[in-house]
């Protein structure tokens, strides 16, 4: 299977820039991947279509002001720097630009001195594994000099870093927002439990290894970076039994499918555990416990197009697609989103 057939033509104007004012009132899209049957509707909607007994799981990482700009000890410079993982303690996996400037034993400086990162070594991927000293608490401090690690294509500035968290974000960790959670309000999650639909949370802290471009001719030569992932046995207990009791398991993200798929056993049973997942799912790949899926729209060639194409057909998929780009859809990040069932 080819990485261009996963291409499409995106006009620029419908990549969004910013959040929508109400959560909520996203665009949502139905797809059914049983008929390909397309529906319009608005995101508060989705109530309507889960059922008593499903069992919505969702992601409650936090995303972490990854973002630092700094420069090397007593130089007049700019360089950027991205948090990927914390190896151990003050040890973080980065990435740098520009990277050439960035060589082992060279201090970056940040905040005229508050934070300092000692570069111990460079991978064989480009990024560099760094050590950062600092008074007080990391954390604090990272969120004083921080930014929130928006994509590249989003231009504008964010004004609230809340709005590239979701209502439900718990635990640091994540480079990137699991984006499809973004729709969702506190309120609307209490009227969906009220309606008799489970509620399960699991952590997986995205990393950027998730959106990076495929660069291999063939996808089935394209590595995923691995990203960690919790899974509680509270969680499991709650989807197990939602499972058994015939209720669907709907994922809310991508970073949520990949999590279940990686933990669940070839019975459609999952498991407590935490772990690394470098899970890859494309067209062929056999699902074994997720019956639904909310989730954005995604890049052309991307990991992510390819994992819903694997859901839902990708004849389906991209006929959902341009049914979206004709009906002025939000795209990526902050845009709208799109239900398959």
């Amino acid at each position: 299977m080819k990485t261009e057939d996963f291409y499409y033509d995106l006009p620029e104007e419908l990549i969004a820039q910013h959040p929508i004012k109400d959560r909520k009132e996203s665009k949502l899209l139905l797809l059914d991947k049983g008929t390909g049957k397309i529906e319009d509707r608005i995101f508060k909607d989705i109530i309507n279509y889960l059922n008593p007994g499903d069992c919505l799981v969702l992601n409650d990482t936090k995303v972490i002001p990854a973002r630092l700009f700094g420069g090397r000890e007593g130089k007049d410079e700019k360089i950027e720097f991205l948090l990927l993982r914390r190896i151990e303690k003050d040890i973080w996996e980065t990435l740098v630009r520009p990277g050439k400037k960035v060589k082992p034993s060279n201090r970056i400086v940040f905040g005229n001195g508050l934070l300092m990162a000692d570069v111990l070594d460079i991978e064989k991927d480009g990024t560099r594994k760094v050590k950062f000293s600092y008074n007080g608490i990391f954390e604090e401090i990272l969120d004083e000099l921080g930014e929130m690690p928006l994509p590249p294509y989003i231009k504008e500035k964010l004004e609230d870093k809340e709005r590239y968290q979701t209502v439900y974000s718990k635990y640091e960790g994540s480079a990137a927002a699991p984006t499809a959670g973004l729709h969702f309000t506190k309120d609307l999650l209490n009227e969906i439990e009220g309606k008799g639909v489970n509620i399960a949370y699991l952590t997986l802290h995205v990393g950027l290894g998730t959106f990076r471009p495929v660069k291999v001719e063939n996808i089935e030569e394209h590595h995923m970076h691995s990203e960690y992932y919790e899974v509680s046995k509270e969680a499991a207990e709650m989807i197990n039994r939602a499972k058994k009791s015939g209720g669907r398991i709907i994922a809310v993200g991508t970073t949520t499918t990949r999590t279940l798929e990686s933990i669940a056993s070839k019975e459609g049973e999952v498991l407590p555990q935490k772990g690394w997942t470098d899970i890859f799912i494309y067209p062929g790949y056999d699902f074994k416990i997720i019956d639904g899926l909310i989730t954005n729209f995604h890049l052309p060639e991307s990991t992510l197009l390819m994992l819903v194409s694997a859901l839902a057909g990708k004849d389906n998929i991209f006929m959902a697609y341009r049914h979206a780009i004709d009906n002025r859809y939000r795209f990526f990040s902050f845009g709208d989103a799109m239900f398959i069932k």
